[in-house]
């Protein structure tokens, strides 16, 4: 016989595809976990995407030296709307 004939070699070879399907599936799961960011890991984040309104957009620009500053006065100025400009 060819597992020693105690049986538990045709056992084996019935849950063999099992296993790999189940190891297969772990490896392509862990695969997508990690490969995510990392707010969507942690679970500390509720799937809300923080986006930039347009007075931060202007404040990093200026920061990283894209725009001068009479530029980012006037945009500021602009954002800001008709009634908080000087008369």
């Amino acid at each position: 016989m060819m597992y020693g004939g105690n049986g538990w070699g045709w056992g084996v070879m019935m849950f063999m595809p099992l296993f790999w399907i189940i190891l297969v599936g772990l490896i392509v799961w862990a695969v997508v976990q990690f490969a995510q960011p990392e707010r969507h890991r942690t679970g500390t984040d509720s799937g809300a995407v923080h986006r930039e309104t347009p007075l931060e957009i202007l404040e990093r620009r200026y920061a990283s030296g894209e725009i001068d500053t009479e530029t980012f006065l006037e945009t500021r100025d602009h954002l800001a709307g008709p009634g908080s400009r000087p008369s």
